[in-house]
């Protein structure tokens, strides 16, 4: 019996994993989302989604990424994995483990100067194994994996908090990654599905992040109060995820609001997650509002201002 084919001139079109591309493996060539058979013969999809063609090379791009997809300027929350030489080795979630180089950190009280070997031998003082900080996306290697760069005193390592993860789709690419909201604390959204929630983070000129070039943890006593507000927090970004609806200031501080009318632990009830979407299904328009502006500005937030 013969197994039918998918014609690769006609791009866009929906597969499954195992599903035979092509037969002509001779002029076309292998994408990423695709593999050939065991006999060479048959090039098929290694995921489910829909099929691209770029003159003879054939892809496969997924419907729902596990893992995140980089681009340049992308805010991103990584943990750091080891610390090589001259540069660390960071998880963001990615296909492939990415790098922050020593050359694109900022130094202790935002020194600008060439990196010498001291500098070399003290990275662990920086970061270390374990440490989660805030970065950029700088670049995008041939073989995918990308770099980080941490130049601008927002970013860096990240002390108190709570680390969300959920689907990075979900995270809405805006101007502004980072929000002061008023409720009482602050989100850094990475576009990696990665959501820091902390106390309030001053940035004022005094603050201690600013003046040593983030690299000192913030370990002052957090009052009951706050702690309550980034579990909240967490608990309604988590709800945004499980309803698969847009991740950013305007959409948490509309479901936060709506949750005031429950404790932080039914937040985590299936009854009650099943209310708070028919009452965001009410305010669709809010929570939509600002998906194709692309600007984020229409926030409840005061975005964190750029040192």
């Amino acid at each position: 019996m013969a197994t039918s084919t998918i014609d690769p001139s006609v791009q866009k079109q929906l597969v499954v994993p195992g599903k035979i591309l092509t037969d002509d493996t001779s002029n076309f060539m292998r994408g990423h989302g695709t593999y050939l058979d065991s006999t060479k013969a048959h090039l098929k999809a290694s995921v489910a989604g829909v099929v691209n063609k770029v003159d003879r090379l054939l892809c496969v791009e997924p419907v729902e990424n596990a893992r995140y997809l980089g681009e340049v300027g992308h805010v991103v929350i990584g943990r750091v994995l080891k610390v090589d030489q001259s540069r660390w080795v960071v998880d963001i979630q990615s296909r492939l483990d990415s790098y922050l180089p020593l050359a694109s950190v900022n130094l202790p009280g935002g020194e600008n100067r060439r990196r010498m070997e001291d500098d070399e031998r003290n990275m662990r003082q920086y970061l270390k194994e374990g440490d989660l900080f805030s970065a950029e996306i700088q670049q995008i290697y041939q073989d995918g994996t990308l770099a980080l760069q941490t130049r601008n005193l927002r970013y860096g390592k990240l002390g108190e908090g709570i680390l969300v993860h959920v689907r990075s789709s979900l995270v809405k690419r805006t101007k502004n990654h980072f929000h002061s909201l008023p409720c009482g604390a602050s989100v850094i959204r990475g576009c990696n599905g990665a959501i820091w929630i902390c106390p309030p983070i001053s940035t004022s000129s005094d603050n201690n992040m600013v003046d040593t070039g983030g690299y000192v943890k913030n370990i002052e006593s957090v009052s009951l109060d706050v702690r309550k507000t980034i579990v909240r927090l967490s608990n309604c970004i988590q709800i945004l995820n499980h309803l698969g609806l847009p991740i950013y200031d305007t959409s948490i501080m509309e479901i936060f609001d709506i949750s005031q009318n429950y404790e932080i632990d039914e937040l985590i009830q299936p009854k009650i997650i099943q209310i708070l979407s028919k009452h965001l299904q009410q305010q669709k328009d809010i929570i939509n509002g600002g998906i194709g502006g692309g600007n984020g500005l229409d926030s409840h937030s005061h975005d964190m201002q750029e040192e």
